[in-house]
């Protein structure tokens, strides 16, 4: 069997053997000035072409024959034009003569011939609406021709398509000019059959060369690259085998550089040269034989890393030479493809796909090749001298049809969650039928998603209004009424700690879809494997679930009920993560959900949870945690009568009068009594300065930093103090004046606390 690195070196071997540039057929188009052309028996004949002189033409013309054997047939069953010997046609004008030279020169090179040929006009031909001719061969109608080729002139015409056919192989060329400025030019070797559909509108004027090799030489063939291919479809073959019986030894895909330079905007098929030409042309039919999708793509590979010194010396003057860098150790390396075209040279949307060295083929194939950027960052502080260098070109890229999937997941979420957004909606255009390919398509892709999905268990918190990715693939599989994916992805991700309270909206909408027994025990998996880290999107998710259900299936939350009760955090939980991996915070929200959910349920726990809440009152801060959530549940009917509900309500109530009971004077003096975190000689002068009932002002003459730590204390400690720096004399002074922000908060806090009572007294009344 083989392995990654043989497979690799063999299809590179394979293809660098095929050494002839060129293909069996050429075209293009070219920019032209227009040429003065005249027809004996019309004269000048006006480009773009004119309907009334393709009639003149047309006049004069007589029917265009076809040869079958030793005869000269004219059958319009089998070719119907019209056309005019070269003998009654001139073409003047030293720019015709350049274009002319300029598309040899280019045919030349698409063909893969390495000497000069020359052409020689060998007719005229007239398409009018319904010209075509049948699939057939050129003759040989003068010593040393080998190649026939067609010039399309200005003119206003639809339809007549070339096809051009060789060994296994065939294309069809538009022939159509879309400007009046441009010619448009095919060209085939002799033993090429070739068909010209129907013209289905206007006029079509064509000129046909006959393209002639020199001397007594042997005429070129079409390359003959039949050994090599043959070879190549075999290793696909036998790659595409590989990769069904899930052997690790395969590689995904294989990707094959190119010799020549293209630009970003210029990579395509039609713009490959010389070799890349020939090597694209023999793996398209080998890629399709083997049932391999073949696709042309913008190779990067960008690196960055420690540069080493070569030399330092000083120069006869005495001064230091600018030091000589080289590269070091590679510390960072991204292998990327990007910029897709199909053999169609269509853009494909597989967005940024990454790629490993030992898909490259040969896994060596930059090895000896000089990058194309390279910059060196000098030692500066800490930092040592560094690299960054950027390898890029065009790309061959294959993988068997049947990893597709497999391979687009390779590109991650970025590219995954787009695609299959885009298959969903094309199985929605189509009708929503499960048939259709676009469902078993976004089915399967799904699964490779969930096996593949990122565990971001402690990485679940979106930005603020963000949605998350696993809302979003949420959301598409609920389009999709995917109910297997579904399942799983909640079974074996979200329930796994791949989970953020934003999405639950999303959750919920795809469960919706599921049979509501089975719903019910995946969001208990769900709740269950969450409650402890991401409490708050538990509770929510609980309640609105609750709310959803009648009844008799609510008594199947009964025991997620229990589990979320369970879970609630307290003040006694152990630090045992980091900060940054701890659980979410508790919110008002939080608890009034909760307790929304256990009214709902009339659930005996609630009596547990009001327990747990009121004696850990470091987590359920009164006026930041219980006073909110108490408001928020108190307008739900659902909590009324329940003791629980009730005892919540009597804790606030109680915390409420008896701040609001409390003394509310203005000080009458400017003393500030407060104990400060710091006991330096500027702090300890500070805190004189506060405990002081006549000073108002203190001015605190130091340097900067000094002047710095005292501000820090004085927010730290939350003092009765506006503060400034004077810029006056050096150094400069910091201004400390007191004020009563102490005595307005509570002015505030007193203001809040007489409209919460009003509000809950107002309600427990009611």
């Amino acid at each position: 069997m083989k392995t990654r690195s043989t497979i690799n070196a063999k299809f590179s071997e394979l293809l660098d053997d095929i050494q002839r540039a060129g293909d069996f057929f050429f075209s293009g188009r070219m920019e032209i000035h227009t040429p003065l052309m005249e027809v004996a028996g019309v004269g000048p004949i006006a480009l773009p072409l004119l309907p009334f002189q393709a009639q003149q033409l047309i006049a004069i013309a007589e029917q265009a024959p076809y040869g079958r054997g030793m005869e000269t047939l004219v059958d319009t069953s089998v070719r119907r034009t019209w056309q005019i010997p070269a003998d009654h046609v001139q073409i003047r004008g030293q720019r015709w003569t350049e274009t002319l030279e300029a598309i040899v020169g280019q045919v030349t090179a698409g063909l893969g011939i390495g000497q000069k040929i020359s052409s020689e006009l060998y007719k005229l031909l007239v398409y009018d609406e319904g010209s075509f001719f049948l699939n057939h061969r050129d003759t040989e109608k003068v010593d040393g021709m080998f190649a026939t080729l067609v010039i399309v002139l200005p003119s206003l015409h639809g339809g007549g398509e070339l096809i051009v056919r060789h060994r296994n192989r065939q294309v069809q060329l538009d022939l159509n000019c879309s400007s009046p400025s441009e010619v448009v030019f095919a060209a085939f070797y002799a033993d090429c059959k070739h068909e010209v559909k129907p013209v289905t509108l206007g006029f079509r004027l064509v000129l046909i060369y006959n393209l002639l090799f020199p001397g007594t030489t042997v005429p070129p063939e079409p390359p003959d690259d039949s050994r090599e291919e043959r070879k190549i479809t075999a290793l696909l073959r036998e790659w595409v085998t590989g990769k069904r019986s899930n052997e690790d030894t395969w590689p995904e895909k294989l990707v094959y550089p190119l010799e020549h330079a293209y630009t970003e905007a210029g990579v395509s098929f039609a713009s490959l040269k010389g070799k890349d030409a020939a090597r694209a042309s023999v793996l398209r039919t080998a890629a399709r034989e083997a049932e391999c999708e073949l696709h042309l793509a913008l190779l990067s590979i960008e690196e960055s890393g420690v540069a080493d010194y070569v030399q330092e010396y000083r120069s006869r003057r005495g001064w230091h030479e600018e030091p000589d860098l080289e590269v070091g150790e590679v510390c960072d390396r991204n292998l990327a493809l990007k910029n897709w075209r199909n053999t169609e040279d269509n853009p494909v949307q597989l967005g940024t796909l990454p790629f490993l060295d030992e898909e490259l083929s040969p896994e060596n194939a930059f090895d000896e090749i000089d990058p194309d950027e390279l910059e060196f960052e000098e030692a500066s502080g800490n930092e040592g001298p560094s690299f960054e260098r950027l390898y890029q070109c065009a790309a061959l890229v294959l993988w068997p049809k049947e990893q597709r999937l497999a391979v687009i997941c390779q590109g991650g979420l970025a590219v995954t969650l787009p695609f299959l957004q885009m298959l969903a909606d094309q199985w929605i255009e189509g009708g929503q039928d499960v048939h259709l390919p676009q469902w078993r398509q976004a089915h399967e892709l799904a699964g490779h998603m969930i096996s593949s999905w990122p565990d971001k268990k402690w990485f679940s918190w979106p930005a603020s209004g963000k949605t998350t990715d696993e809302s979003s693939f949420l959301s598409i599989l609920a389009k999709l009424r995917d109910e297997k994916n579904i399942s799983i992805f909640l079974t074996e991700r979200t329930a796994q700690g791949v989970y953020s309270k934003a999405d639950n909206l999303a959750m919920l909408s795809a469960l919706a879809f599921l049979d509501p027994v089975h719903a019910l025990k995946l969001i208990d998996l769900v709740i269950s494997g969450n409650a402890r880290r991401c409490f708050g999107g538990c509770t929510q998710l609980l309640r609105s679930a609750i709310e959803g259900l009648n009844g008799s299936l609510r008594e199947n939350l009964l025991a997620t009920t229990v589990t979320l009760v369970d879970a609630l955090p307290g003040d006694g939980d152990p630090p045992s993560e980091p900060a940054w991996r701890r659980p979410d915070p508790v919110t008002p929200e939080d608890v009034a959900d909760l307790v929304l959910a256990l009214g709902l349920l009339g659930a005996a726990p609630s009596h547990r949870a009001a327990d747990h809440i009121l004696s850990n009152p470091k987590t359920y801060d009164l006026d930041k945690i219980l006073v909110p959530a108490t408001l928020a549940f108190r307008k739900k009917p659902e909590t009324q009568g329940m003791v629980a509900c009730q005892r919540l309500l009597s804790t606030c109530l109680t915390h409420l009068k008896i701040r609001i009971a409390e003394p509310l004077e203005p000080p009458n003096d400017w003393k500030r009594k407060i104990i400060l975190s710091c006991q330096c000689m500027h702090c300890r002068e500070l805190e004189r300065f506060l405990a002081d009932p006549k000073e108002r002002q203190w001015a605190f003459r130091a340097a900067e930093a000094k002047r710095k730590h005292v501000e820090s204390i004085i927010a730290r400690a939350g003092c009765d103090l506006d503060f400034k720096t004077e810029r006056r004399g050096s150094p400069h002074t910091l201004l400390c004046t007191k004020n009563q922000a102490s005595y307005e908060n509570r002015i505030r806090q007193r203001r809040k606390d007489l409209e919460d009572l009003a509000q809950l007294e107002r309600r427990e009344s009611a």
